[in-house]
């Protein structure tokens, strides 16, 4: 089972010939992906990696059927690629773009609240379900199939967390990376829900970062709601006050906003937090043996 994508869901590449989307676009198809066509204006009517290229994502999704649209548009057109997808009612909207300006996402955050399309990113590595399809950019061979759903501000700790869950011999439902700048679409809580709904996601993995109250809302949400064991990571257990560390997001604007404060805050509602991420698997682990 899996969250979001599987091995069904059908695939369309905005900014599909462009340096960037090819090499991921091939990379997805080798992996299995079942990606259907691609998307650049004014070559619409030729092939790309053998798949047809149209010009617009309302005539791609009306002669492919596709559901989920990736996204790999310079950041000046980024906001623009995520709206027209929205517009062609794409329900899962996966956007790589980074440096995408924070009034545009203002305007892409608005758009969609009257659209039933889901957002993950941007500045992300996509989604992928484990052994059946990848929609981003994470290295494909580290997830192997398993029962333990990933959510993570952290492209790098993904995969850390997914390589340590799959030696401790548990695998990967599903992982998603929702990005680290400061407006995304989907929220680590909105990811921590719909694992929880997943019968076959045993555990869920939690990483995060200083920086915002993401991991705090998921958490108290989890003392409330939650019914499955989830191990957490915070990282930026170093950064000095008032630093942005790595992510546009990652910035420290209050006490509540801290590493320190985040950890307690999970280790009260019920998570297993770990304080380096090389403990994520062996934590995992050791919660399904007691």
């Amino acid at each position: 089972m899996s969250i979001l994508v599987n091995a069904q869901s059908k695939i369309l590449v905005q900014g599909f010939t462009g340096t960037e989307g090819t090499f991921h676009a091939t990379q997805m198809i080798e992996y299995g992906t079942n990606v259907v066509g691609g998307v650049t204006p004014n070559k619409g009517g030729t092939t790309h990696l053998e798949r047809p290229v149209f010009n617009t994502v309302d005539e791609a999704v009306k002669q492919t059927g596709a559901d989920v649209s990736i996204i790999f548009v310079p950041p000046a057109f980024a906001a623009d690629a995520i709206m027209e997808a929205a517009e062609a009612k794409i329900g899962l909207i996966v956007c790589i773009t980074e440096g995408i300006p924070v009034q545009d996402m203002v305007k892409v955050k608005n758009y969609l609240l009257d659209s039933d399309s889901r957002l993950i990113g941007p500045n992300c590595p996509g989604i992928i379900t484990a052994e059946e399809c990848k929609v981003g950019i994470m290295p494909g061979f580290i997830f192997k199939k398993g029962k333990i759903g990933i959510v993570s501000k952290s492209g790098t700790l993904t995969y850390e967390a997914a390589d340590q869950v799959a030696k401790a011999g548990l695998g990967i439902s599903t992982a998603i990376g929702i990005g680290g700048d400061p407006i995304i679409g989907t929220t680590t809580r909105e990811a921590v829900e719909l694992f929880m709904k997943d019968k076959d996601t045993e555990g869920i993995v939690m990483i995060g970062e200083i920086g915002g109250g993401m991991e705090a809302e998921a958490a108290y949400w989890i003392k409330k709601n939650g019914t499955k064991p989830v191990v957490g990571f915070i990282a930026g257990q170093t950064a000095p006050a008032g630093r942005r560390m790595g992510h546009a997001g990652a910035i420290v604007g209050g006490a509540e906003d801290t590493a320190a404060a985040k950890m307690k805050i999970l280790a009260e509602c019920g998570v297993h937090v770990v304080e380096s991420p090389a403990n994520i698997g062996i934590t995992m682990a050791n919660v399904f043996k007691r």
